[in-house]
């Protein structure tokens, strides 16, 4: 899938004021919206934080809505091709699964901002309701894996696919929350940890004997 950067043609590395082309502004307001809430944010507001003319910002965007639809589309073009990749992954289902949590666990550690931004998105515009949209597409997919890993008897046959589905992207979708990152543990330490402890729990098989008392 192409890069958001790249949309618009030529226009992507026009300037206004110098030091901000489409890319940086782009950056710029989706750190505002996860701050004030995308219906909290006027643009001026955003050509406040910007420090330059709401004409300089439309030099590059159409308007907001644009905007928004540029930050959404990274995330979801991100975890759309990590989700191709797996596809390609040779394996049992619950192989495939795996790599899709980690793959979707690089993504929003790369895209922090913009996942955070498209996990709360209410659908109370058009281009909200397509972002919605794709998400569903997305969970789909992972609970089609998780279906397929329980017929393959890898996954307790107790637990629904969609629930088990979406509790596992429940602890990714959690990072946005927490993860900060500089100074703290790297995503690649944040999948190994979210892995052992949701397929561990996920896994079919005989429980460990409880610990003795005393």
């Amino acid at each position: 899938m192409s890069p958001v950067n790249n949309a618009g043609g030529g226009r992507a590395n026009r300037r206004g004021r110098p030091g901000y082309d489409k890319e940086s502004l782009l950056r710029v307001a989706v750190r505002v919206f996860n701050e004030r809430g995308y219906d909290g944010t006027s643009m001026d507001d955003l050509a406040k934080r910007l420090g330059i003319s709401k004409s300089a910002i439309y030099h590059h965007v159409a308007g907001k809505d644009e905007l928004l639809q540029l930050a959404v589309d990274r995330a979801l073009d991100g975890l759309f091709a990590a989700a191709e990749e797996t596809a390609a992954v040779e394996g049992r289902a619950i192989d495939r699964l795996e790599h899709l949590v980690r793959a979707s666990v690089a993504v929003l550690v790369a895209q922090q901002p913009f996942v955070t931004l498209l996990l709360r998105v209410r659908g109370n515009t058009a281009v909200e309701k397509r972002a919605l949209a794709r998400r569903r597409e997305f969970d789909h997919l992972v609970s089609g894996l998780v279906a397929e890993a329980e017929a393959d008897g890898d996954i307790r046959p107790d637990i629904d696919p969609a629930i088990a589905a979406r509790l596992l992207f429940g602890l990714v979708n959690s990072l946005i929350e927490w993860y900060r990152p500089r100074g703290g543990a790297s995503g690649e330490e944040i999948a190994d940890a979210l892995c052992k402890v949701a397929f561990d729990g996920l896994r079919s098989g005989p429980r460990p004997a409880p610990p003795r008392g005393g």
